[in-house]
């Protein structure tokens, strides 16, 4: 597994600019005014920094950016980054610069000289998230040392060091699952590595086939049967928050790879349906995020864990199968399997514990691509509140989200002769019949959160805070809802 840089938070210490071997960072803003670090490097390097500064270089850069001076002269370190970043910058700047700094960021790690204390976390977490790179199945294999992040600021006290980690470990958690091949991450391996989370006090309980046969969530296990790899349904636990108070739901998509079953994908693109567990990665995540930073909160989170493959066993198109809520499904694409798992996934967290609301994840339609491109993943809401209170947790954290509607009027494309409802309503709307069909599964009175994560789960080219591949998107987004409903 991929750990972030270990993260230090310090009070200036002028004379070890000098000394350190770390990529050294000053952070200088575009009135090209030096602060102390940046005066003493400027100093060491005998005024390398005030003409990068001067220059028209310089001045051309957009906040957050860098210009870079190999090897300088009188420092130890092979690389100063002369970073463009206000005192008085937004989170959104702060987390740029980081993550520039992440990118050029070597084995030997970084030393940041903050001029803001205010915005120290966001630089430091920027720093972390775009250093990710993920190695296990080189000839290399994982990195034997993690690089060391040191960030110098006058207020060391304002910059939770811990937090920042833990949002990290969440992030990085999140992506390891969703890059790992689906030859490595199995369903047992997936609920094994979930078990884990035991040593930071998550309670986890792993439902096998047989108890999901005497629950009745027929059509999770109607989409894992033309596999050898067994379904099975994650529980985890968190009530640290005031006890009987009810728990915010998380329920995840868990598809350990996707062939189409039956209704087979087309071969080009079929390896990146290693990720289309993406959903259940999240909530993944986000208890390995909350329970690092001690969250005062009561969460649970659900994943179904299926593998969709061709078989003689196989559900095929024209079957009908009955679901744990009791509705029978006629299957029309078995390509269609997230939502099957969901629904039975869904109505269990409602049945067993009553959420104050809960919200699915599941990288679920090629449409929501169509839609939104990879900048937003798609939201569907019951509860104008509570989708409100998620769209500005997803806004504050630069990950980003688009309401999309619901609506009866959709409801007819669902509409079959032969049993309650059909799994896909057609191409029109298609991420909007979707959530359709999950809403159905949702009781009266449960405010409740669809996000299809389709377009932003994992990506082709880099993003602002992740190189190309898995972002971990919602990680941080979903921990500062929990933050907020806390608070309130």
């Amino acid at each position: 597994m991929t750990s972030p840089a270990n993260l230090t938070v310090i009070e200036p210490d002028l004379d070890a600019i000098a000394t350190s071997e770390a990529l050294v960072a000053v952070l200088i803003g575009p009135d090209a005014v030096l602060g102390q670090a940046a005066r003493r490097v400027n100093r060491l390097t005998k005024g390398a920094v005030k003409r990068v500064v001067d220059s028209a270089g310089f001045a051309a850069l957009d906040e957050g950016d860098a210009m870079t001076l190999a090897f300088p002269v009188g420092l130890a370190s092979e690389t100063l980054l002369v970073v463009k970043l206000a005192r008085n910058t937004s989170s959104d700047l702060a987390r740029k610069a980081g993550a520039t700094i992440g990118a050029a960021m070597g084995k030997t790690g970084a030393l940041i000289q903050v001029t803001n204390p205010k915005r120290g976390g966001d630089i430091a977490l920027g720093a972390l998230l775009k250093a990710y790179k993920f190695t296990d199945h080189t000839s290399a294999g994982p990195a034997k040392e993690v690089p060391h992040v040191t960030v110098a600021v006058s207020k060391p006290e304002e910059v939770d060091a811990a937090s920042v980690s833990a949002l990290a470990e969440g992030v990085f958690f999140t992506r390891d699952l969703v890059t790992e091949p689906a030859n490595i991450l199995t369903t047992t391996e997936f609920s094994n590595r979930l078990a884990a989370l035991t040593a930071l006090g998550v309670e986890v309980e792993v439902l096998d086939e047989p108890a999901l046969e005497a629950l009745g969530m027929r059509t999770l296990l109607a989409v894992g049967q033309g596999s050898r790899s067994p379904s099975k349904v994650v529980v985890m636990q968190w009530n640290k928050g005031v006890k009987g108070d009810a728990p915010l739901a998380l329920v995840g998509k868990g598809v350990v790879f996707d062939t189409g079953g039956i209704s087979i994908k087309p071969a080009a693109g079929m390896e990146d349906m290693t990720m289309d567990m993406g959903g259940a990665g999240v909530v993944a995540g986000v208890m390995k995020s909350i329970a690092l930073r001690g969250v005062k909160a009561n969460v649970v989170g659900l994943v179904g864990l299926v593998e969709n493959m061709p078989d003689g066993n196989a559900i095929r198109p024209g079957d009908v199968i009955k679901s744990m809520k009791g509705d029978t499904v006629e299957i029309i694409n078995t390509d269609a399997e997230g939502r099957m798992v969901l629904c039975d996934v869904m109505w269990y967290t409602q049945e067993r514990f009553a959420p104050r609301g809960m919200i699915d994840l599941a990288t679920l339609t090629g449409a929501v691509i169509i839609g939104l491109g990879h900048d937003n993943a798609g939201v569907f809401s019951n509860d104008d509140a509570f989708c409100k209170s998620f769209l500005k947790a997803a806004e504050i954290e630069g990950e980003g989200a688009w309401r999309l509607p619901l609506g009866a009027s959709y409801d007819k494309q669902l509409k079959s002769d032969v049993a309650d409802m059909k799994n896909v309503g057609g191409r029109p709307a298609g991420s909007i019949t979707a959530a359709q069909y999950l809403q159905r599964f949702v009781k009266e009175g449960t405010p409740w959160i669809h996000l299809d994560i389709a377009g932003v789960a994992e990506v082709k080219a880099p993003t602002a805070m992740a190189p190309k591949g898995a972002t971990g998107w919602g990680v941080l987004a979903l921990n500062r809802l929990i933050d907020d409903l806390v608070v309130e």
